[in-house]
C-alpha cells in the first residue's frame, strides 16, 4: 500500500455496455486509502453508475471524453499525487503520455495481460501470474498479482458466518448484456420450486423492464435492483449462479457452491482457471448443460 498520498485520482467508467465491475472494484481499492483525498474521473456514458461514487463519499469529476489531454489537464488542476486506472479503453500509449507528462505514479488494473506503461500493475484475480507480464511492462513496473492481492469488500467479511437458507443467488453482472437472467429463471422455477431465487441486477440493465415482468410471474423469484444487501443475500444462499468475473472471488470467499457462466471475452482467463480447478462452469449458456450442473449440485447436497 502506498503511503503519504494526499490526492488520488481513479480513472474508471461504468455503463450499460461496460457494466459496473470496474467501478465497484475501484471503490473497494479506494477504501484502503483512508488518509487520502479521493477523486473519481468518469465519463457520462449511457447507463452509467456514477452516482455510486457520490454515495460512497468521494468527489466525482465528469469527463467529456476519453481524451488524454483533457485527462492530463484535470490531473494538473487537481494536483494529483497518484493515479489508478481501471479502464480497457486506456492503452499503453495513453498511459505513457500521462506518465511522461505528469511524472506521477500510475497504477493500472489488468485482467487480460495487456501491455502497460505504468509503475504498478494490479491483477488481483486468483489466476494471475507475474511471469505473464515479463514482456508487457517496463523494467521499473511493480507487479501485484494473484490471490494475496484479491480485493474483497468489507461487507462480505462481515457476512461470512450467516446461516444458509434455501435460497439461490443469481448475478449475471450488473447489466446482463446477454439477457441470461430470464433463461436462468426458467430453469430454476422448474427444478427449485421450494427455493427462493434472488436475482441481482442494476438500474443500468437495458432489459430491466422485461426482467421485472418475468420475475413478477413467480412468487419465489425476487428481483434486487442496485441492492446494498448483496453480501447478505450471497451469504445465506445455498448456491450461486454468476459470471466468471470478480464476483467469483466473493463467492469463493463465502465458501459458496456456484456455477459460473462465461458472458464476455475478458472472463476467459477466470473461466479457464475455474475449469482447470474442476469448478462448475459453462463457456456459453445452454439450458441442458445448466440443468446438468444443477443436478450435480443437488446430488452433492444430499451426501
Amino acid at each position: 500500500m502506498e503511503i503519504d498520498l494526499k490526492k488520488i485520482l481513479f480513472r474508471v467508467n461504468s455503463s450499460s455496455n461496460i457494466g459496473l465491475g470496474h467501478l465497484m472494484r475501484s471503490l473497494t481499492l479506494a477504501k484502503k486509502y483512508k488518509n487520502s483525498k479521493i477523486y473519481f474521473a468518469c465519463e457520462n456514458l449511457s447507463g452509467n453508475f456514477n452516482k455510486k461514487v457520490i454515495e460512497e463519499g468521494y468527489t466525482l469529476k465528469v469527463l467529456k471524453s476519453n481524451n488524454k489531454k483533457e485527462f492530463l489537464e484535470l490531473i494538473t488542476k487537481l494536483k494529483i499525487d497518484f493515479i489508478v486506472i481501471d479502464n480497457y479503453d486506456i492503452d499503453y500509449s495513453f498511459e505513457k503520455y500521462i506518465k511522461q507528462n505528469s511524472k506521477i505514479k500510475l497504477l493500472c488494473f489488468d485482467d487480460i495481460y495487456k501491455k502497460h506503461y505504468c509503475d504498478i500493475v494490479l491483477n488481483h484475480n486468483i489466476y494471475a501470474k507475474e511471469e505473464k507480464y515479463k514482456k508487457l511492462v517496463p523494467s521499473f513496473c511493480e507487479l501485484r498479482c494473484g490471490k494475496k492481492h484479491t480485493l474483497i469488500r468489507d461487507e462480505f467479511k462481515k457476512q461470512k458466518k450467516v446461516k444458509k437458507k434455501n435460497e439461490i443467488f443469481v448475478a449475471m453482472g450488473g447489466v446482463d448484456h446477454l439477457g441470461l437472467n430470464p433463461k436462468i429463471i426458467d430453469v430454476l422455477v422448474k427444478y427449485f420450486k421450494k427455493y427462493r431465487v434472488n436475482i441481482i441486477t442494476s438500474s443500468s440493465n437495458k432489459n430491466l423492464k422485461a426482467l421485472k415482468k418475468k420475475c413478477s410471474k413467480y412468487q419465489n423469484i425476487n428481483l434486487y435492483i442496485d441492492s446494498k444487501k448483496i453480501a447478505k443475500l450471497m451469504a445465506r444462499s445455498s448456491f450461486a449462479i454468476v459470471t466468471p468475473s470478480v464476483t467469483v472471488h466473493e463467492v469463493i470467499y463465502m465458501n459458496l457452491d456456484f456455477i459460473a457462466i462465461k458472458t464476455a471475452d475478458n472472463q476467459k482467463y477466470m473461466y479457464k482457471y475455474l475449469k482447470k480447478k474442476k469448478y462448475k462452469v459453462l463457456e456459453t449458456f445452454s439450458n441442458k448443460k445448466l440443468v446438468k450442473l444443477i443436478n450435480g449440485i443437488k446430488s452433492e447436497s444430499k451426501r
